[in-house]
């Protein structure tokens, strides 16, 4: 049908540069995109989440700094109790048990913090990525484009920028994160 001109019962939608349909029974279809590090940047809620987690993150290494310390005092006691020979063989595997335990103890208190902060900022950016959702999902209802993509570098290679979103986006974003944060 295709070859020999006739006519088949589907017909494609030809978009013209202004997003309008160019003849088709179907209406428009229109694609708007936003820069996801212009987003990320901008988005207050985003820029609370990166100072949320450098705060854990420090948290996290004074806490593991301090158990280090703390191991590392109680080897040098041991340390010098044995040289000095004020420990018999008995209270030097006593010691070896013990700082084994310390040891054992730092790195399941270390997997235990890093699992908490790896499921915090899972629920936190999955906080982000429903609230940019909603965003989009009413900003929409006036726009009416059939996608809504983010454009992250290397993934795309051409974007018109007619279609960019990003600055109303990061406006009602934040307008709206401030409105539900008072």
């Amino acid at each position: 049908a295709h070859f020999s001109g006739k006519k088949s019962g589907s017909s494609k939608a030809e978009v013209s540069r202004d997003g309008k349909s160019a003849g088709t029974e179907s209406g428009t279809f229109r694609i708007a995109y936003f820069e996801m590090d212009s987003l990320a940047a901008n988005f207050d809620m985003v820029k609370e989440l990166k100072a949320e987690m450098l705060k854990r993150e420090e948290t996290i290494n004074s806490e593991m700094d301090r158990l280090s310390k703390n191991l590392q005092q109680k080897f040098n006691y041991y340390q010098q109790q044995a040289t000095s020979g004020a420990m018999n063989q008995e209270q030097s595997e006593e010691a070896s048990r013990i700082m084994k335990n310390m040891d054992d103890e730092m790195k399941t208190r270390k997997q235990a913090l890093d699992s908490e902060y790896s499921d915090f900022v899972m629920r936190r950016q999955n906080e982000i990525k429903s609230k940019i959702e909603s965003f989009l999902k009413e900003y929409n209802k006036t726009k009416d484009y059939s996608y809504i993509v983010s454009y992250e570098q290397g993934l795309f290679y051409y974007k018109d920028t007619a279609y960019n979103i990003t600055a109303d986006e990061i406006k009602g974003l934040n307008a709206s994160y401030k409105s539900k944060k008072n």
